[in-house]
């Protein structure tokens, strides 16, 4: 087997026992890139040089006889939300085209702690709004499984990255379903962690009260090992959990559900669902069952209101944080010829360096936050996310887990929701509630659409801190069907 297809967990054993160097791994790894990433644009910016230094160094740590982490020497592509000193970073945005932050992200320094070779920065929607990937400045990024069709979004230059072998890891954030619906999509394993489980410190925010860092990987045991590896309380960022990280690795390589109760969240499902995703989820569903959980149906009422409370809470917040990029400090500057005041300059540039989607969310939130509007938008919104949060909290006293469809639909075409917001939004539909709410939730491969082929993602939910029931039901899902396929899904995306 080629070193690209190799999983995170036997490249880190391989490089520690001197069977391959780590800089063979990066090089072959950079040789996809320059091999397929002209069709896909996942990446924004490669780092082929550093990438082989990084390498390089783990070489020389392991031939000095020094002790290696299960993932020293093993390739990753890294969202560019995080900041990263030694390479630029944009958030996908023009307002911030060729900017190098002086220092690294939390994440990005846990990476580096760990010895992993940072690939690049990938692609995403602008400053992280959107499902699509196709909001970036930079152009769309395509889905592997199909060229003309999305990989999902934010993320979706992370996602893509992984499921077209071009990096066996990347990080990704989710704010409203960010790592989860673009792993649905993609056909890979994608976890958001508890909210405050892993560090926000230098990651370009959104919405400060929902943006959480998590993996991406191509099975479920990777994801687990790279979460370990960054995960953790940080002082400096003040929303960081002071608990040690729960026991993910360990719960991943488990892979049992025996006596575990799953419930199914009755609101998830019906019109506006694709039949072939709903099929996968039964079935999902059935193999649980089949495994030895107790499967029971779940009502979650205050659910239905999740996505519209979502877009007046992450758009206040959103307007509130993207105040900062005024063209004063850093970034884009547009206008300043001498003769126009600061404020000109401030909306010039504004106006030149935000794109259409990130407008938009800033006008919401800026109305929503507005003298007069606060308490029957905001305020509201805030009293729904209460009411999710306990709906959360019933439902965990009769079951260990939830489960549903990660998304209604599989890949949809690229621009088919172009220029109809609301259906885009609804790309979300079940992955906003654990965001609301800060619980944990997880993607995983669950078979592929009877009508299109494509990839169709089972989502599992846990309570907070319950980030390894997640990993624990996710790994007995994948096994179980690897066991039915005769191997991973991914092995079935059409080569490029």
């Amino acid at each position: 087997m080629s070193l690209i297809r190799k999983t995170a967990a036997e490249l880190g054993a391989l490089i520690a026992s001197g069977e391959v160097s780590a800089v063979e791994v990066a090089q072959a790894h950079l040789d996809r890139i320059a091999e397929v990433d002209p069709q896909i644009n996942a990446f924004l910016h490669v780092a082929a040089d550093s990438a082989l230094a990084q390498a390089r160094a783990v070489d020389e740590r392991r031939a000095a006889g020094e002790p290696l982490g299960p993932l020293a020497g093993v390739p990753i592509a890294h969202k560019d939300v995080f900041t990263t000193k030694d390479m630029p970073t944009t958030a996908g945005s023009k307002i911030l085209e060729g900017y190098r932050p002086p220092y690294d992200a939390t994440v990005t320094a846990r990476l580096r702690e760990a010895g992993l070779v940072i690939l690049g920065k990938t692609n995403l929607d602008e400053f992280a709004m959107g499902s699509s990937t196709e909001n970036s400045a930079y152009g769309p990024t395509r889905n592997p499984w199909d060229l003309s069709r999305i990989p999902g979004g934010s993320s979706g230059g992370s996602s893509a990255a992984v499921a077209a072998y071009q990096a066996p890891l990347s990080t990704g954030t989710d704010t409203g379903g960010s790592i989860r619906q673009p792993a649905a999509v993609t056909g890979i394993v994608g976890m958001k962690p508890t909210y405050g489980g892993s560090s926000r410190y230098g990651l370009i925010a959104f919405a400060s009260s929902l943006d959480t860092p998590g993996p991406f990987a191509r099975n479920v045991l990777d994801a687990a090992l790279l979460h370990e590896a960054f995960s953790g309380h940080d002082s400096m960022d003040s929303t960081s959990i002071h608990e040690p990280v729960p026991p993910v690795v360990e719960a991943a390589r488990r892979a049992d559900v025996a006596g575990l109760r799953v419930g199914v969240v009755k609101e998830f499902g019906g019109e506006g669902y694709q039949p072939g995703v709903l099929a996968r989820f039964r079935e999902a569903v059935d193999l649980l069952e089949s495994l030895g959980a107790k499967v029971v149906e779940v009502s979650c009422p205050s659910f239905g209101y999740a996505l519209p409370a979502y877009y007046l809470i992450a758009p206040s917040e959103c307007s509130s944080n993207l105040a900062r990029f005024d063209g004063m400090r850093y970034g884009l500057r547009v206008g300043d010829d001498g003769t126009r005041s600061a404020e000109e300059v401030m909306a010039l540039t504004r106006a030149a360096g935000f794109g259409p989607e990130v407008k938009r969310r800033i006008m919401l939130g800026t109305y929503a936050l507005s003298s007069g509007y606060y308490d029957a938008y905001y305020g509201s919104a805030q009293k729904v996310r209460t009411l999710i949060a306990r709906d959360f909290e019933a439902a965990f006293h009769q079951v260990d887990v939830l489960v549903s469809p990660t998304t209604p639909t599989t890949a949809f075409p690229i621009g088919e929701r172009a220029d109809d917001p609301m259906a885009m939004y609804l790309a979300d539909l079940c992955t906003i509630p654990a965001n609301l709410s800060g619980n944990a939730a997880i993607s995983v491969p669950c078979g592929l659409a009877d009508e299109d082929g494509l990839p169709v993602g089972l989502q599992i939910m846990a309570p907070v801190l319950g980030d390894d029931r997640c990993y624990r039901v996710g790994a007995a899902v994948e096994k179980a069907l690897e066991d039915r396929w005769g191997g991973p899904l991914l092995k079935e995306a059409p080569s490029l």
